[in-house]
């Protein structure tokens, strides 16, 4: 039988600051035929995360470095074409973490099947997947109640928009921040939040101020920098933090200072955790019982931007840094 041509984005070289297009290429590969035990998978969904800008540099952290010269990896949603493993038949559809190509050969331990009848399939990327499961994840390590009011940095991003609504749905009073009026749009109107603000039009400290004026439980921490600084002055005591991420710093080739009121965690008696995603996978099941039956009740929307094409990918990329996405941004393959 003939081989597959395949097509893959890989890593040329590493960023300095904000990545551009010359830091990666695109590549054409043979794929032979399964052997014994592997799957031939064809990529329909990939995607593209601001925690990937970490793995470009050559350091060490929670996951390994990408390798200069070989394809970048992230989540994808595929469809088998070929099987020589009794786990798997061709027109399954499986997730794994071997996005940026367009086929790939994998073990079946690499993949998971999903079901076809939950569409579209690239929720499984966003409110269904790793970014959903964040979002979860992080209501569930500081405990997020009924009564509380929880401020989302981020909040129309993919992590942001889906945490926000679940605490909605947990009976919370829900404030978000993002930079667009198409994000606060979306926020209120199709995410259910109670109320949202641009932070690039003003101060975060008092914005949040007007929309908490006795102050917040929960901050969930997806930029860092000054919103996190305006969630240590607007929490309660006793408040927590859910440190996520901080997509305002992943670009910067020198640390910047922190927050100036750190003093507020002890004199407030505040909690911060970080959050890793990996650490709850065994935690799935809960994950998919409380978002999944959300999901498909009707009450969660999935908001994703879709880009289209595997030389679409980097640029992809490069426009969540830009503030390009509302939801999740997931590459559609050809």
């Amino acid at each position: 039988m003939p081989k597959i041509i395949s097509r893959e984005i890989r890593l040329a070289s590493r960023p300095k600051g904000l990545a551009t297009a010359d830091n990666f290429n695109l590549a054409q590969v043979e794929l032979e035929r399964p052997k014994e035990g592997q799957v031939l998978v064809r990529n329909l969904y990939m995607s593209v995360d601001p925690y990937m800008r970490g793995r470009m540099n050559d350091r060490k952290s929670y996951v390994p470095p990408f390798e200069l010269g070989k394809p970048l990896e992230g989540g994808a949603v595929g469809e088998v074409v070929e099987s020589r493993a009794s786990q798997f038949k061709p027109g399954d559809i499986v997730t794994s973490n071997l996005g940026w190509r367009e086929y790939f050969l994998a073990s079946a331990k690499e993949l998971r099947r999903v079901s076809r009848d939950i569409q579209p399939l690239s929720v499984y990327l966003g409110a269904l997947g790793m970014t959903g499961m964040s979002a979860w994840a992080g209501l569930e390590l500081v405990g997020v109640k009924a009564g509380e009011v929880i401020y989302v940095s981020a909040a129309a991003g993919a992590v942001g928009n889906v945490a926000g609504q679940l605490a909605k749905l947990r009976g919370c009073r829900v404030i978000g921040s993002a930079g667009s009026d198409q994000k606060l749009k979306f926020l209120r109107e199709e995410c259910g939040f109670d109320s949202a603000f641009n932070y690039k039009t003003g101060s975060v400290h008092d914005q949040l101020r007007l929309a908490a004026p006795e102050g917040i439980d929960v901050y969930f921490d997806n930029v860092g920098s000054e919103p996190l600084e305006a969630a240590l002055s607007a929490l309660r005591v006793h408040g927590r933090i859910i440190a996520c991420g901080s997509i305002s710093a992943y670009n910067d080739e020198k640390p910047r200072p922190g927050p100036s009121n750190l003093f507020n965690i002890t004199s407030k008696r505040l909690t911060m955790k970080g959050l890793l995603v990996l650490d709850w996978l065994d935690r799935w099941k809960d994950f998919e019982q409380e978002t999944g039956g959300h999901f498909r009740a009707g009450k969660l929307k999935h908001q994703e931007t879709i880009v289209e094409g595997i030389e679409s990918a980097a640029p992809a990329f490069i426009g969540l840094f830009e503030g390009q996405n509302v939801g999740k941004m997931v590459v559609k393959l050809s």
